[in-house]
């Protein structure tokens, strides 16, 4: 049977859920942008304006090492409280006098907040759905979080235009209690799926995470999952000099980061839509190795108008992501989900800031198209070493008592 979106989205939990993540997601890269606008005026430093965006993913690694959080706080008790503190922070970020080691501070205690509550978020989805309408879910929220980026970066201009860059980031602060508010009001509570050990909070979390590291498949599903993204983000690094580069116009630079989200959208809807769920957990390493394809082209220095049809091929490759969420979902198990979802959010989006910062050191040596092909030949790579090629394995696996251990 196929699943689908109507599966997901008639659930009332579901529906409250993934508003709040278009709510926040939307106010925090309005902020992102406004902050960056901030720092360069107070500073006239492209180096520290640009680290707005690097800070953006640092803290996803340190909230990795508080992971056994969601082993003891209820998870909807836990976002709730993540956004409300979020939104406490963001209100402080906005007062006009802030100073900038404030700001930055701010930004890295938000990605901590986010990081740290991202389990819980997987949690209260796998509760809020019936089991074969989880893909669906897990692809509502991929697409929202695009949508979400899109319209935030433009929103972002525009409010900037009638706002100062602090009313702009107020507005943050408030989408942070909004989604706070819809989580109290519209999900259900749901129990904490692990167990809690007596260790201390960061002993429990290296140990939670040398268990589901132990685990083989799920440490090759992870793995899979923080490397595909690594690469796939050079183009989007790499936007602004290609585009200067073949001689095209500045305003080209949106629609080049436009053309590789709209592929990715159409990838999840062509996946729900059209394959099974076992069909959708087969695809996952050809479909993964498939989206970096187009990228080998860029070899050859295509101009923009074979350059951008190359990138919203790509971009259909994220087929991928409905399996690889089944899988790793199957693989982890209930007791090691909440846990193996924040380390997979901390890996995500560390490795993710790692490649931007690739994908340009590769640029300085060798070229924008360059770099480009290299992160298509090693994104390859990586969905032959990592990928599950043989056939999938739905059952659980059994981890309790090692988690215990």
């Amino acid at each position: 049977m196929r699943s689908r979106y109507r599966d997901a989205l008639s659930s009332p939990p579901f529906r409250a859920l993934f508003t709040a993540q278009l709510v926040s997601i939307t106010g925090t890269t309005v902020a992102a942008v406004a902050l960056t606008v901030l720092v360069y005026r107070r500073t006239s430093s492209p180096l520290l304006s640009s680290s707005t965006f690097a800070l953006g993913f640092v803290p996803y690694l340190l909230g990795g090492l508080l992971s056994a959080v969601v082993d003891r706080v209820p998870p909807r008790r836990l976002v709730i409280a993540s956004s409300a503190a979020s939104a406490a922070v963001a209100a402080a970020m906005a007062w006009p006098g802030a100073p900038i080691p404030l700001l930055l501070a701010g930004l890295v205690a938000i990605g901590m907040l986010t990081s740290v509550s991202s389990g819980a978020t997987a949690a209260l989805l796998r509760a809020s759905v019936p089991e074969d309408a989880y893909a669906p879910a897990r692809s509502v929220l991929r697409i929202v979080a695009q949508v979400a980026q899109i319209g935030g970066n433009a929103a972002g201009g525009a409010l900037l235009v009638l706002l100062s860059p602090s009313g702009a980031i107020l507005v943050d602060a408030i989408s942070f209690a909004a989604a706070a508010l819809l989580v109290r009001l519209g999900v259900r509570p749901v129990a904490v799926s692990g167990r809690r050990a007596e260790a201390s909070l960061l002993r429990d979390s290296l140990a939670g995470a040398r268990v589901v590291f132990a685990q083989r498949e799920l440490r090759r599903l992870l793995l899979l999952g923080w490397l595909v993204p690594t690469f796939t983000v050079a183009p989007e690094a790499l936007a602004a000099p290609y585009v200067a580069g073949v001689g095209a116009s500045a305003a080209f630079v949106g629609i080049w980061l436009v053309a590789l989200p709209v592929g990715m959208i159409a990838g999840d809807l062509l996946g729900v839509w059209r394959l099974t769920s076992e069909q959708q957990r087969r695809v996952v390493a050809p479909a993964a190795a498939a989206s970096f394809l187009p990228y080998l082209a860029f070899a050859v220095h295509p101009g923009l108008a074979l350059a951008l049809p190359l990138l919203a091929v790509g971009g259909l490759g994220a087929v991928y992501s409905l399996g690889l969420d089944l899988r790793v979902r199957d693989a982890a198990g209930s007791r090691l989900f909440a846990r193996a979802m924040t380390l997979n959010s901390a890996g995500l989006m560390t490795l993710q800031g790692l490649g931007f910062a690739l994908a340009g050191a590769e640029a300085q040596l060798a070229g924008s198209p360059a770099a480009i092909a290299i992160a298509g030949a090693c994104g390859i790579a990586a969905a032959v070493l990592f990928g599950p090629w043989r056939a999938a394995q739905t059952s659980e696996t059994v981890v309790s008592s090692r988690l215990e251990a």
